[in-house]
């Protein structure tokens, strides 16, 4: 797997992808540190008002951004996002009104709307054989995975010397460091526009969207992302109740709680090459789901923290070995021209997922129970296994055969004027509806 380092424009795209997500995760502990200073016992009021702006800016901005800077050349739009990036969080530290961090917030967000889909479109076109797009794919999953584990660690130490500003510093120059890296990486040139017909705005904010929606494969992930929101929205939003509440254990109990879901997933991460090998991406991620169904109604009967760390690393595992394959899934499904469009809308489209199942899961569990609320959740997660086996069948091959009844005998699509044809098969402005 790490022999894709020697690629040194993959690299140094990965390189960036770490030292950005490190930045990133400065920047979310220091702007508890900030929202504290300003409103101490309404902190927690700010805080989940700006984690609001981040995932209505995912949701909403990512598909309208792409659709504007999707014909930019790649490497001028990545950095010059990176550098918005940069100079807000610059600014962050200095602010004395509430108001402005959610202003703050929300540029910073809508950048890595902007960015984050753009990155992962650009890879597959950097490594184009799917063996090694598939070990960039778990790659980047350990990166989150690490990510969640080294940057409180380096937080701690940075603030036995220093003051919380300067994590805002260090979310600077992980920003600065990255455009540098892509800066020195060579990465393919965006197909031209030149020649491409005319389209209303609106038709190409939803492009992506709708392409998405009309390819059965990513209808079923949509499915599978909804069984990962069910259980990613449990651990993340109720490990603290579990621990700290229920079992009457300490905070740091909750961060070792957490190590194991993060532990699972990376093994998943580093399992997912080796099962793709044998096994198709519908395969694992169905397998998968049915792990976190499991693993979500095991939790509302165990009392014991042994218990819930296994059961956490199970879920960690389920919710990696989805994610993993996702991009190959997506990679599969468009020409190298609509990819970003159509990562903008798994993008868009997963966040919305996390937009729900975050409140819903605070909401049920104080209403009702952690206990009640597991069993809720696994039930969405099962259900999101019943829709994914209704509208992603088999594929036996890429290629199928369908009719162009709307083209004219001259168009330069079809070959000999035959109007039924077979070539492998992905939604674009000539395909609009999967054949039967």
């Amino acid at each position: 797997m790490f022999s894709l380092l020697k690629n040194a424009t993959y690299r140094n795209l990965f390189l960036a992808q770490v030292i950005a997500l490190l930045g990133t995760g400065f920047a979310t502990i220091a702007l508890g540190l900030l929202a504290f200073e300003l409103a101490e016992e309404n902190a927690g009021l700010i805080l989940g008002t700006a984690l609001s702006i981040k995932m209505i800016a995912y949701v909403f901005l990512s598909p309208i951004g792409t659709s504007l800077i999707r014909h930019l050349p790649r490497k001028k739009a990545l950095i010059a996002l990176d550098v918005i990036r940069a100079g807000v969080a610059l600014i962050l530290p200095f602010v004395s009104e509430v108001w402005h961090i959610f202003v703050l917030i929300f540029l910073l967000q809508a950048t890595s709307a902007c960015f984050t889909p753009l990155f992962q479109a650009t890879l597959p076109d950097v490594l184009p054989d799917e063996e090694q797009y598939t070990k960039a794919l778990s790659l980047s999953r350990l990166a989150y995975d690490l990510e969640n584990i080294l940057s409180p660690s380096l937080a701690a130490l940075i603030l036995l010397f220093t003051s919380w500003h300067s994590l805002f510093l260090g979310t600077t120059v992980g920003f600065i460091f990255s455009a540098l890296l892509v800066l020195q990486a060579s990465l393919p040139v965006a197909e031209s526009n030149a020649g491409a017909p005319q389209r209303r705005f609106l038709d190409k904010v939803t492009r992506g969207i709708r392409f998405y929606l009309a390819t059965p494969r990513l209808k079923g992930l949509l499915a599978m992302n909804i069984a990962v929101t069910a259980a990613g929205a449990m651990v993340f939003i109720n490990t603290v109740v579990i621990v700290q509440g229920e079992l009457g254990l300490s905070e740091q109990t909750t961060a070792t709680t957490m190590i194991s879901f993060g532990c699972g997933s990376m093994f998943a991460a580093f399992a997912t090459p080796w099962l793709l090998k044998r096994l198709s991406e519908r395969t694992i991620m169905l397998m998968a789901a049915t792990m976190l169904v499991a693993g979500l109604i095991i939790t509302s009967t165990i009392e014991t923290l042994k218990g819930i760390m296994i059961i956490w690393c199970v879920l960690g595992a389920g919710y990696s070995f989805i994610q993993t394959p996702s991009g190959r899934l997506l990679n599969r499904s468009a020409h190298k021209e609509d990819k970003p469009d159509l990562f903008a809308a798994q993008f868009s489209l997963s966040h919305g997922c996390w937009l729900i199942a975050y409140p819903l899961a605070g909401y049920l569990g104080a209403t009702y129970g952690i206990a009640v609320t597991f069993q809720i959740f696994a039930g969405i997660a099962l259900a999101s296994i019943l829709l994914a086996l209704l509208v992603w069948p088999k594929e036996s091959t890429a290629e199928m055969e369908h009719s162009h009844d709307d083209l004219p005998p001259e168009h330069p699509h079809l070959k000999d004027k035959h109007k039924t044809h077979t070539h492998t098969y992905v939604i674009d402005d000539l395909h609009h509806h999967w054949p039967k």
